[in-house]
């Protein structure tokens, strides 16, 4: 009998990624599938970026370990990079590189929570929290805000009346895509600061904003040093640089020490040649993130309205930034489906439309499901005709 940690068998595997490894085996069983369970750039990496990882390996500079915290050029052009963005002055000394975004989250909860420790975050929250919160023993309080937006308010902090060791705000949000104001940014802050709190803002999705929409960065509010605020952030999503997984955490220095000193004793470093295609997309031209930008922010207006249209499905407030939408299903949809709750759903959806979607109840809220449109839109305009197919199949009279 094979016995495993009670720590492993505590936690859920990733439903977004198992989502996408169902998807992906329909098909390689030749079945039509239309995957938008995942949250992945349809965009190839930039070419001046590949070239840049392949110069350095010509230039035989990738054979060899890096500090484990990543190259020094790299720090300073995230430096660079924030001075330029967000006027915000740092040093190297408050950047730690990471094999992803994804990495730098868990090593902070390991390096920030004690068992019982309470995290806060708004519902829907990104799955990986949850199961990061989990594995360093802390305890999650979900806020399911009243507001349209699903953000998470001052007013609702002030109600809680646990020690709140951390408070996790991701702006724009996986998986609603709304952006926190500057000036709910520095009310979170300012609570924080009152209570010795330390703030996760995950920023990963923080240059993919439409329609006019204002993203801010807590580099633009405080600075790092001497701070409870912690920066995450990286170059996959607005790089379309998933594959490389390099991601950074901006904070004060104590902070990056001790993420560090775990750091060494994971993966030692990140790639080195993905570390050097991550100087160039921090350093070179951007015209290519802004060629982006605007093409999610076209499929974003246009993928809006046509899931509106869908009777059964329906996004309140319009996302202003990542590339998700998150539509809540009615409970009278749910039984007429003929299903239990939205995993049941999300299911049949792949089974019968061939379409992927992850249910809500991963994000911590039931009866909703996301999209990604991040895909080209010949290929979402066919995914919401197979919905509305769907669902009209199953609200018939």
């Amino acid at each position: 009998m094979i016995t495993l940690s009670n720590r492993v068998n505590a936690i859920t595997a990733s439903p977004t990624l198992a989502m996408n490894a169902l998807a992906k085996q329909m098909q390689a069983a030749g079945i039509d599938v239309i995957n938008l369970g995942v949250g992945e750039p349809d965009f190839q990496t930039p070419d001046n970026i590949s070239r840049a990882a392949i110069a350095a390996v010509k230039a035989q500079k990738t054979s060899f370990y890096t500090p484990a915290s990543g190259l020094l050029a790299l720090k300073e052009a995230i430096v660079e990079r924030v001075a330029r963005q967000y006027n915000a002055n740092i040093m190297t000394e408050n950047v730690s590189v990471t094999t992803g975004a994804k990495l730098s989250l868990y090593v902070l909860m390991q390096v920030l929570l004690n068992p019982g420790d309470v995290v806060v975050t708004a519902a829907p929250e990104w799955v990986s929290y949850v199961e990061q919160i989990k594995l360093a023993g802390g305890r999650l309080i979900e806020v399911h805000s009243d507001n349209p937006a699903m953000k998470l308010t001052i007013s609702e902090l002030k109600k809680i009346k646990d020690d709140v060791k951390l408070i996790i705000v991701n702006s724009p949000t996986n998986p609603t895509g709304q952006v926190y104001t500057k000036s709910e940014i520095e009310d979170i802050l300012n609570w924080a600061n009152e209570h010795d709190t330390f703030v996760i803002l995950d920023e990963i999705y923080g240059q993919l904003v439409y329609n006019g929409a204002q993203f801010t960065s807590g580099l633009q509010l405080q600075e790092p040093e001497n701070s409870h605020m912690i920066i995450v952030d990286g170059v996959s999503k607005s790089y379309s640089m998933t594959g490389w997984r390099i991601g950074w955490t901006i904070a004060s220095s104590a902070i990056i020490s001790a993420m560090n000193k775990l750091l060494g004793h994971m993966t030692s470093n990140p790639t080195v040649a993905a570390q050097y295609a991550a100087i160039e997309a921090l350093s070179g031209e951007q015209d290519t993130v802004e060629y982006m930008r605007k093409a999610f922010e076209q499929r974003l207006n246009t993928t809006f309205e046509a899931l509106n249209d869908i009777d059964g499905l329906q996004v309140d407030v319009k996302p202003q930034g990542a590339f998700y939408l998150f539509p809540k299903i009615d409970e009278n949809t749910i039984k007429r489906v003929g299903v239990k709750n939205t995993v049941e759903l999300s299911t049949k959806i792949l089974e019968e439309a061939h379409v992927a979607l992850p249910a809500g109840e991963g994000f911590g809220m039931p009866n909703y499901l996301r999209l990604s449109y991040a895909k080209d839109q010949a290929t979402l305009d066919e995914a919401i005709k197979r919905l509305k197919m769907f669902f009209k199949k199953y609200m018939k009279d």
